[in-house]
């Protein structure tokens, strides 16, 4: 008999289930064929896989960005909350398969008999057996299993893009504060010009060849270099703060040692099709992970409608004394399967199934949004890439102006010829032009993180056929 009750626990486990899960079909991305501003011939080269050592070749910053990774509490978050969401696909898939238990038990017990006083009996006990498992005739289980295997796989993406997100922001921080560096130091120099100007302009006034106008002109432009090089410190303070924080730890080199703002190199992106953002952007890999997973609820919310099954049994040996427990007279057994069959829930059952294909309906919708974004982002990435290097040479040619205006103001003011104001205005349009040429070379850097964030910061390799 213990041979019959294994065999129908195996025949029960090896029944082909009946799958009510719908046939998923990934809509079609919601966006046009090719990027703008970007010549044909350069898309059909195929997007190459970006690594951040390849993008990011600055050695200082190289340095930084392991530190961040392993360092920094965010990204330790994030993979804290893949590891909880695998353990939860793990106590799923458990589920798959029966649990089989051995319990060794001993009962004693004392009565009183009429007519022969107290007694105390015993009994020993020894089974092996499997406790409410569910044959997953309508594959409800496996339904559930598929939706947490593909929550885990979109918390991995989740992280993925958690750790491409890091290597942006550590990337713009780091170029916030070389920005914040050269226009402190540029502050600094041209407050030293401006005083030898007002030095100039003092000394001319004992000459008797200007005014006290000319010396308050002076000594207002200086007091107004003074403060934007107390901000200017104030900034690169700020932007070395953030730095610091996205590393996780102190910073124990200076940055007096990393190069310039205009001497780091312009990173190149090529790109593929807009197809591409589909295999290598881990935020769109998740969304359709999450679109995988509403698509499996449907079908354990389809199964909650049908005859459920769940099968107890268990094989042992029970006797009063331990000698004989193994006899075969003391063998004992037990097959319990049940059916439980769904006849009233007032409507809790069509309004999970409803709710769950309305969570798919959103996944949908935000899967389609994140491909969408993605074209946007890209898109936004290659515009800045086409028309940063012609703005940044136009605004060279400003600065280039405005020097040269300066030096001629110069000359014509110690000359006699102009006053004090023009050679003012001259200086102030001076500084100003170089200072947009500043912020326009960090633009250009910003819009090169932007980019290479935008494609995903690299290939992903497929989760599914590692784990599978």
């Amino acid at each position: 008999m213990k041979f019959q009750i294994l065999s129908s626990v195996m025949l029960g486990m090896t029944l082909t289930a009946c799958s009510l899960t719908p046939q998923l079909t990934m809509p079609v991305a919601p966006i046009p064929k090719h990027y703008p501003a970007v010549n044909l011939g350069d898309q059909r080269a195929g997007i190459v896989p970006l690594d951040w050592t390849n993008v990011f070749t600055d050695p200082y910053l190289q340095q930084l960005i392991p530190q961040a990774l392993e360092n920094n509490r965010d990204l330790r978050l994030a993979t804290l909350d893949v590891a909880v969401v695998q353990a939860q696909y793990g106590i799923q898939r458990s589920t798959m398969l029966p649990a089989i238990d051995v319990a060794i038990s001993e009962t004693r017990q004392r009565s009183n008999s009429s007519g022969t006083g107290a007694t105390v009996s015993a009994q020993k006990n020894i089974s092996l057996g499997i406790s409410a498992y569910e044959i997953d005739l309508f594959s409800r289980a496996s339904s559930m299993t598929d939706a947490a295997f593909a929550r885990f796989l979109s918390s991995e993406y989740g992280r993925n893009s958690a750790q491409i997100s890091l290597v942006s922001a550590i990337a713009d921080a780091y170029h916030a504060v070389l920005l914040a560096r050269d226009q402190l130091q540029l502050a600094k120099q041209t407050l030293k010009d401006w005083q030898q100007s007002l030095n100039l302009a003092r000394q001319l006034k004992e000459a008797k060849q200007n005014s006290g106008l000319d010396v308050a002109q002076a000594e207002g432009q200086v007091a107004i270099a003074e403060a934007d090089c107390e901000s200017r410190t104030r900034a690169l303070a700020l932007a070395h703060h953030a730095l610091q924080l996205l590393v996780g730890k102190e910073l124990t080199r200076e940055m007096d040692s990393a190069p310039k703002l205009e001497q780091l190199p312009r990173p190149f992106f090529p790109t593929g099709l807009p197809s591409d953002l589909l295999t290598n952007r881990p935020d769109i890999l998740q969304a359709e992970q999450n679109l995988r997973a509403a698509n499996a609820d449907i079908g354990a919310a389809r199964a909650a409608f049908f005859p459920r099954l769940s099968l107890t049994t268990s094989v042992g040996y029970g006797s009063s004394e331990m000698h004989n427990l193994f006899d075969r007279d003391n063998r004992s057994w037990i097959f319990a399967p049940q059916i439980t069959i769904p006849i009233f829930s007032a409507g809790r059952l069509r309004a999970e199934l409803r709710l769950s294909e309305l969570r798919k309906s959103i996944a949908v919708v935000e899967y389609e949004r994140a491909i969408q974004i993605a074209f946007r982002e890209v898109s936004d990435g290659l515009v800045g890439r086409e028309t940063f290097t012609r703005q940044f040479a136009a605004q060279q040619r400003v600065v280039d102006n405005a020097a040269k205006r300066l030096e001629l103001s110069t000359l014509r003011y110690r000359a006699g010829v102009d006053s004090r104001l023009e050679v003012l205005d001259a200086q102030r349009q001076l500084y100003a032009a170089q200072q947009a040429l500043l912020d326009l070379r960090g633009a250009e850097l910003s819009n090169a993180v932007s980019l290479y964030k935008a494609l995903g910061g690299g290939a992903v390799p497929s989760l599914r056929s590692q784990l599978e």
